[in-house]
């Protein structure tokens, strides 16, 4: 493939579509929201608009650009249930709490973490939550499922009709796959969903062909290549450039972190740790927190731009945001609470970044990072983000990649490569430390109200029994 490729980068707030050149560049990019509606007592995707809109823009990538092939990223924790004409339910949204009626009765199905590596979390972050409730709710439906694909290659089911598995998708925490067998997890054989589970894939591979109707009413075929969970892609984007022993921070609405040199036995399941898995079926140990999300929510509107002026004036007035203020992540035990005045618009954004920095060094030490640091993803655009880790941690490497959309630009790389065409390796620059002398002082006493708070709190299991609700 030597013509341009279409990536759509499906994540919980936005969904975007990059047009990439065979050289890993992007061309242009066009941008929506997923809108989510309330169905039989479930938050459900609308994706009849989600489709118009993706019709919509490959159509004008194909017309403008040549595109030749499209490919697919998305965020983890969704799943798509297929009969062999359409949705044989809509697609739930991941943030919604299992009903308090069968949440007991669902925890005791789900297999242990030493079997999944998947922590028992709240909504469906576990995606084999969700798909319990569905088999409760609507058994009609689950009945009559011919296939239960993971978000990404629902989408390429849609363009071309092809079914597929695909490894790092259903290895992202969703009790589904056991990593040390790299098979399909206890629970899948004990709710008979194996059948429903089609063949393998691997992430980037031609599943078939979808005719696009273009802007001026002509057609034309293009490549549809399975797709991949984000995350996982952007972490193969950087194996694939040479690296080998490393941290990957790969922000968005999650912050997750993967550390090569982390042992399987240091992952605690109560500190939302686990394994993911990589487009080859290799488990990865991961901590993560909703970061981009609870930038969101400290900021509360504020613009996002952040200055150092407003990050020195948040440090000197001790101006705190402690955890946590979204679910999951490794401090669910306490809600998330602002400490201290805070000032200008300028200075909320600032104090919602510091908590964003705070939490990612916290997790690195959680998850035991002494490698290089690699950081990817939105909040390297702040300009302040990785410089600001690189104060806090003197010791390791801080190195900021040249193409923050790594799940988008791993994800073409994939495609590519099954075309046997190799993407430019993704460069990083290594970052200087920010110049925020007392920084590394609002970090010790950040970390002392944090403890301190987690010692008054019950814990997290026993306010909220496995399954049973959110933080």
């Amino acid at each position: 493939m030597t013509a341009p490729l279409a990536v759509f980068d499906l994540g919980k707030t936005n969904s975007k579509l990059f047009v990439f050149s065979p050289a890993g560049e992007i061309l242009t990019e066009a941008r929506t929201a997923p809108q989510w509606r309330h169905q039989d007592g479930m938050r459900v995707l609308d994706d009849g608009r989600l489709l118009a809109w993706m019709n919509a823009s490959l159509a004008d990538a194909v017309d403008r650009h040549g595109v030749e092939g499209v490919m697919f990223s998305a965020h983890g924790c969704t799943f798509a249930l297929v009969d062999g004409k359409g949705l044989a339910h809509p697609i739930l949204d991941y943030e919604q709490e299992v009903p308090d009626g069968i949440a007991q009765e669902i925890a005791a199905l789900l297999p242990d973490f030493a079997e999944t590596y998947s922590p028992r979390l709240p909504l469906g972050l576990n995606l084999a939550r969700h798909l319990l409730w569905v088999e409760r709710a609507a058994p009609g439906a689950l009945a009559g499922t011919r296939h239960i694909l993971g978000y990404p290659q629902f989408w390429s089911w849609r363009f071309c009709g092809v079914a597929v598995s695909e490894i790092s998708y259903l290895g992202c925490h969703s009790h589904l796959w056991a990593p040390l067998r790299r098979d399909f997890s206890s629970l899948v054989d004990v709710r008979g969903w194996r059948e429903k589970m089609p063949a393998f894939a691997r992430a980037g591979a031609e599943l078939g062909q979808a005719e696009i109707v273009l802007p001026g009413g002509g057609r034309r075929a293009v490549a549809v290549h399975n797709g991949v969970h984000d995350s996982s892609s952007a972490f193969y984007r950087y194996l694939t450039a040479g690296h080998r022993s490393f941290t990957l921070v790969s922000t968005g609405t999650w912050v997750i972190i993967f550390n090569t040199d982390c042992p399987l036995n240091a992952l605690d399941e109560k500190r939302d740790m686990l394994t993911n898995v990589t487009v080859d079926g290799a488990p990865t140990p991961t901590i993560r927190f909703m970061g981009g999300r609870e930038f969101d929510v400290i900021r509360n509107g504020a613009p996002p731009e952040i200055t150092g002026e407003a990050l020195k004036t948040v440090i000197t007035r001790k101006v705190f945001a402690l955890p946590s203020f979204a679910v999951g992540g490794p401090l669910p035990e306490t809600a998330g609470e602002i400490v201290g005045q805070v000032g200008t618009e300028a200075e909320r954004a600032a104090l919602a970044l510091l908590y964003v920095v705070l939490m990612t060094d916290y997790c690195l030490d959680l998850i035991g990072s002494a490698n290089t640091i690699i950081v990817d993803g939105g909040l390297v655009r702040t300009g302040f983000y990785a410089e600001a880790l690189a104060r806090l941690r003197p010791r390791q490497r801080v190195l900021s990649s040249d193409q923050p959309e790594g799940s988008a630009t791993g994800a073409a790389a994939l495609a590519y490569e099954a075309k046997g065409v190799a993407v430019r390796p993704v460069a990083c620059a290594e970052v200087a430390p920010l110049v925020l002398p007392d920084l590394t002082e609002y970090r010790t006493a950040w970390r002392e109200l944090v403890e301190r708070r987690r010692e008054r709190e019950p814990s997290a299991a026993s306010r909220h029994p496995a399954g049973a609700g959110a933080p």
